[in-house]
């Protein structure tokens, strides 16, 4: 019989003799294997210092319960960041009917947007026009009368419109309130002519509410076409007006705006303007106007239906008869509409008519004129023009570097009998153009452009024509600001 050392011997001699067979045979498999092993013994370390360390714990704290209570201290940051992820977890795995209420998500913190252009306009006027508005094409700035504004043809320059906007956006528990501020260069009123400081927008808006200057509700803003020519079709509503709004509709099939705006108008004395009595006559507003509008939305199409209704008055300030002293109403309605008629074809129309609503036209020049009554304690009085504005344009796209856009309006004034034969009476405006865009950025176009006059009575007419060029280099950049 064996001695039992023998026999433990022989068991270890052929563990060895296996595990170097295992080696010569399947080193990989072998080197995995004691890789294992390795890592096994090593868990296990860990596992029976961290069963020490739970027995610490569990004495230390039975210890502390036989210790008086003293208050808590307060939890440190990590603490708190360890407890939030805890509570995280353990209402991940709440019923539904424990819930209750959902918390509000979290408010984020204002936006605000810098955006705007640098522009160049340039080109070549065959005809002429007032030098105050060198740059555009307005039928009411052409010649009056022959040789008004001669002599004919001149190159033009200028950087007017270029433009600056800032926007933000801060939600609130009553909507987000958005604001916009906005201006450009071109000089238009005392500063005719100039490059200078001119208002666009200075508006705010909280919900359904908003205020401040910006696009009139009577105007439409998407029927302007993509031209590069600053003022824009003649006959369109285009009027940025000081306001105060309501927009109790704002869905994606209907929307609806009402509004309160600043009044204001313009009179032609005409023949009259030498009069004595017409020296004293104030202006005299007392009601704002009341302008809307009711836009129906579709996938391909959409029509906006838009009014206005205006009381001007003036007051005749001499205790003299007579006394021209009097009140009209000016008001009409603007139809609009863009028209997708392919991925490529959008059409850009628009039909405006009503009376003693020329301050918000884009070129047309009074809202009152002088009528004759026959009357001689009362000869003349004034009268609410009516007006008659068309827009047809088409925006096209020949591929994502060349649009072009054409088209044509037209706006025509019913004169009172006593304005001047040469006053303003039709005006015709037609434009074309190429525009490339080697970036998104960049935008450099050319376009032909054609205007015209026609006077009240007199027989005079006059045609403009324009050749622009124009580089302009866009720009944007977005912020955000946490609360």
């Amino acid at each position: 019989m064996a001695h039992p050392l023998i026999g433990e011997w022989r068991k270890s001699a052929g563990s060895a003799l296996a595990v170097a067979m295992l080696f010569a045979v399947c080193p990989q498999r072998a080197y995995a294997q004691a890789d294992q092993g390795t890592q096994l013994q090593q868990l296990q370390t860990k596992l029976e210092q961290m069963e020490k360390q739970m027995q610490e714990l569990k004495q230390e704290i039975s210890s502390m319960r036989q210790q008086p209570q003293i208050p808590p201290a307060p939890p440190t940051k990590s603490e708190e960041a360890l407890q939030e992820v805890v509570n995280q977890e353990a209402s991940a795995h709440t019923p539904v009917e424990e819930v209750g209420n959902p918390p509000l998500p979290a408010e984020h913190g204002t936006t605000l947007d810098l955006y705007g252009f640098v522009m160049l306009d340039s080109g070549y006027d065959f005809a002429t026009n007032n030098p105050d508005w060198f740059d555009v094409e307005r039928p009411t700035k052409l010649n009056a009368f022959p040789g008004e504004f001669a002599p004919d043809g001149k190159v033009y320059f200028g950087v007017r419109q270029t433009r600056f906007g800032v926007k933000t956006s801060t939600p609130t528990t009553l909507g987000d309130l958005n604001t916009r501020f906005e201006f450009e260069l071109y000089g238009t009123g005392v500063d005719a002519g100039q490059t200078t400081f001119r208002l666009r927008h200075a508006y705010g808006e909280l919900g359904a509410f908003g205020a401040g200057q910006t696009w009139s509700p009577f105007m439409d803003i998407d029927v302007f076409p993509n031209t590069i020519e600053y003022w824009g079709p003649n006959g369109m509503v285009f009027y940025r007006n000081v306001q105060v709004r309501w927009m109790p509709l704002r869905g994606n099939k209907t929307q609806v705006t009402i509004a309160a705006e600043r009044p204001g108008a313009t009179a032609d004395q005409g023949s009259y303007s030498d009069f004595i009595e017409l020296q004293n006559i104030k202006p005299q507003f007392t009601l704002p106007d009341i302008s809307g509008h009711v836009r129906f939305i579709g996938e391909k199409a959409y029509l906006q239906v838009a009014g206005i209704f205006r009381k001007i008055s003036w007051v005749d300030t001499n205790a003299m008869p007579p006394n021209l002293s009097k009140t009209v109403y000016g008001g009409g309605v603007n139809v609009s509409s863009n028209i997708k008629f392919t991925s490529r074809d959008v059409a850009k129309l628009s039909v405006v008519y009503g009376q003693g609503i020329e301050n918000y036209m884009n070129d047309a020049p009074v809202d009152v004129g002088i009528q004759k009554t026959g009357n001689p304690a009362n000869p003349i009085t004034g009268v609410a023009l009516p007006v008659l504005g068309v827009v047809s344009f088409v925006d096209h796209t020949w591929s994502p570097r060349f649009s072009s856009s054409a088209g044509y309006s037209m706006v025509n004034i019913q004169n009172a009998d006593g304005d001047l034969p040469s006053a303003f009476h039709q005006g015709h405006y037609a434009v074309g153009n190429l525009l490339f865009y080697p970036v998104k950025q960049l935008m450099v176009g050319t376009e032909f452009q054609f205007g015209r006059r026609v006077n009240f009575a007199d027989g005079f007419n006059t045609n403009d024509y324009r050749l622009q060029f124009s580089v302009r280099y866009d720009w944007a950049k977005a912020f955000g600001f946490d609360r």
